[in-house]
């Protein structure tokens, strides 16, 4: 008999931080509502789902380099890891939810957002040597993505899915779908990953509503619930 899968371990991963503040709101910064988010969602895997260990790739306002982050989760050999970031747009109208797996398609439509998030290795020191050449902005550096394993696609999918129905079910905001991008911190854990933007700080309404104390607690517990229900799935299969 093969032993029952369990999941014991889970990498949560605040965006940005630190020199690096991300996408700017008005009155926000992403990296604080990313962090908020992030802890609240940890708090809620400790308190409901005791036998799953919770490591953060930050606390506070540090910045960790960007390929520091899924080699936490390598390290500690996780079983799942979880970015957790703010969109902004050029126009102020576009709102929603939307959960990034590693992947190439649509590749031309998602390039804005993953050059944007990839770009951050640029405020690293001697990024060229720690990303072996490695250029974010670059369209041809990311043809190596393509070799990425595709064994934790399925199952990144299924957690992606549950996050966003959670989003538009439970919490009533608008989904913008799951989607995939060839984003640095999706390409290398070597497990079930996923990239969740938790909305736009560019459109005031949902910007306001992402500072909120109930907003950000509405979408800790729907990142929660999604991750409960995953484990359910994949343990009870």
């Amino acid at each position: 008999m093969m032993p029952a899968f369990r999941m014991k371990k889970i990498v949560l991963d605040a965006g940005h931080g630190g020199k690096d503040p991300g996408n700017l709101g008005s009155n926000s910064k992403e990296k604080d509502i990313n962090l908020a988010v992030t802890l609240l969602v940890g708090k809620y895997i400790k308190e409901n789902l005791p036998d799953v260990e919770v490591i953060y790739t930050r606390k506070d306002d540090s910045f960790p380099a960007l390929k520091d982050r899924p080699q936490i989760a390598n390290n500690n050999k996780a079983d799942l890891f979880v970015s957790i970031h703010s969109n902004s747009a050029p126009s102020k109208s576009a709102y929603g939810t939307e959960t990034f797996v590693m992947g190439m398609k649509y590749f031309d439509d998602n390039f804005d957002i993953v050059k944007k998030e990839n770009s951050v290795i640029l405020l690293e020191d001697n990024y060229q040597e720690k990303y072996e050449g490695f250029d974010p902005t670059s369209p041809e550096s990311y043809i190596m993505f393509n070799l990425m394993s595709k064994a934790y696609f399925q199952n990144s999918v299924s957690l992606a899915d549950n996050i966003e129905s959670q989003f538009k079910n439970r919490v009533g905001r608008n989904s913008r779908g799951v989607k995939q991008g060839p984003f640095y911190v999706l390409w290398t854990p070597s497990m079930p990953s996923v990239l969740i933007e938790l909305g736009f700080l560019s459109n005031t309404n949902e910007e306001k509503f992402l500072m909120s104390k109930a907003g950000q607690e509405y979408m800790a517990s729907a990142i929660y619930r999604s991750i409960r229900d995953y484990k359910n799935e994949i343990e009870g299969n």
